[in-house]
C-alpha cells in the first residue's frame, strides 16, 4: 500500500514541476500579449493561467511539505498542507473570476480597440501548450484520486477553454468587427474559473470539516463491520479525510467477554483488510465486552461538556 501511495506521489511531483514552468512561462507571455494588444479575453486567459501556474506552486509545495514525516507536535506530519492549499487556490480563483466580470462590464459599455491579430497567436498558442500540459497530466499524474493534482488540472482544463474562448473572439473581431466579443469572452472564461474555484473551494472545506470521504458508502461500512464473525455491534463510529487519498476510521466493537487477545487480533485484522477495499486506509477499533456498551447510537454523540462528568 505504502509503497504504491509512494510512486503515485513521486509521478505527481514530477507532473506538477514540469507543468509548472510550462505554464508560468506562457502566462508571462500571455500577459504582455494581452496587455500589448488590449485584449481583456486574453489577460483574463492569463489570468486564469496565474492562478494555474499558482496552483501548480501550491501542488508542489504542498506534497514536499506533505512528506515531512510525523512528530511529537504533528503526529499526521504536514498531509493537511495539501487541503489547505487546495482551499486557498478555490479562493483565489473566485477572487479572480470577480475581478474580470468587474473589468469586462466596464468594456462593455465602451469595448476598446484590440490587435486581434497578435490576440489570435498568443491564444492559439495559450491553446496548445494547455493541451500539452493536460496530456502531461493526464498521461504522468493521478487525476482521479488526489484532490491537489486534481485541483491543477481542472484548472488546466478551463484554462483550455479560456484559450478557445480568446481565439473565438479574436475571429469574430476580425471578420465580424463585433467589439463586444473580447469582453464576452473574457466573462465565459470568468464563469469557468468561478465554477472550479467553487467546487474546490467546498471538497477542500468538506475535508477540513471532517465530512465523510465522498468515496466512502457509510452503510457498507457499517455493515462490513457488524457482519464480521465476533463483533456483536458497534459504536462512536468516525470516518473523515485525513488528506485526498488517506481516509482514516475509528469506532468501539463490542465482542464476547470470553475472546481471547489473539483471537481479537485476528479478528481486527480481518476488518481491517476488508476496509482496505473500501478506500479506508488507516483503522483504529476499540474492543469492548458488552458490559462496556454505553448507548445504541452507531454514531457518537458527544456532548461538549461529557468531559467534565468524567473527571
Amino acid at each position: 500500500m505504502g509503497h504504491d501511495h509512494d510512486h503515485t506521489h513521486g509521478a505527481n511531483k514530477k507532473v506538477l514541476l514540469i507543468s509548472f514552468f510550462i505554464i508560468a512561462s506562457y502566462m508571462i507571455v500571455e500577459a504582455i500579449g494581452g496587455y500589448l494588444t488590449n485584449s481583456l479575453a486574453l489577460l483574463a486567459d492569463a489570468g486564469h493561467m496565474l492562478s494555474d501556474a499558482i496552483s501548480l506552486g501550491i501542488a508542489l509545495i504542498a506534497f514536499k511539505l506533505g512528506e515531512k514525516l510525523a512528530s511529537m507536535s504533528k503526529t499526521f506530519g504536514n498531509k493537511r498542507f495539501e487541503i489547505l492549499a487546495a482551499l486557498l487556490n478555490g479562493v483565489t480563483l473566485i477572487l479572480i473570476a470577480l475581478f474580470i466580470f468587474y473589468e469586462a462590464i466596464k468594456r462593455f459599455a465602451n469595448p476598446p480597440e484590440v490587435a486581434t491579430t497578435g490576440m489570435l497567436i498568443v491564444s492559439s498558442i495559450g491553446l496548445a501548450i494547455n493541451i500539452l500540459v493536460a496530456w502531461i497530466m493526464m498521461r504522468g499524474g493521478d487525476v482521479e484520486e488526489n484532490l491537489n493534482m486534481r485541483g491543477a488540472y481542472l484548472h488546466v482544463i478551463s484554462d483550455m477553454l479560456g484559450s478557445v474562448g480568446a481565439i473565438a473572439a479574436a475571429l469574430l473581431m476580425m471578420f465580424f468587427g463585433w467589439g463586444w466579443a473580447d469582453p464576452l469572452a473574457s466573462v465565459i472564461v470568468a464563469a469557468l474559473v468561478l465554477r472550479s474555484g467553487y467546487y474546490l473551494s467546498k471538497s477542500s472545506l468538506h475535508v477540513l470539516m471532517e465530512g465523510t470521504p465522498q468515496n466512502v458508502v457509510m452503510n457498507d461500512v457499517i455493515k462490513t463491520i457488524q457482519n464480521t464473525k465476533g463483533i456483536q455491534s458497534i459504536h462512536d463510529l468516525h470516518v473523515w479525510s485525513i488528506t485526498s487519498g488517506l481516509n482514516a476510521l475509528s469506532c468501539h466493537a463490542v465482542v464476547d467477554d470470553k475472546m481471547s487477545i489473539a483471537e481479537s487480533e485476528k479478528l481486527l485484522r480481518i476488518i481491517e483488510h476488508n476496509l482496505e477495499h473500501m478506500s479506508i486506509q488507516h483503522v483504529t477499533i476499540q474492543l469492548e465486552t458488552s458490559a462496556h456498551q454505553h448507548d445504541d447510537s452507531i454514531l457518537c454523540n458527544m456532548k461538549a461538556e461529557a468531559s467534565d462528568h468524567h473527571h
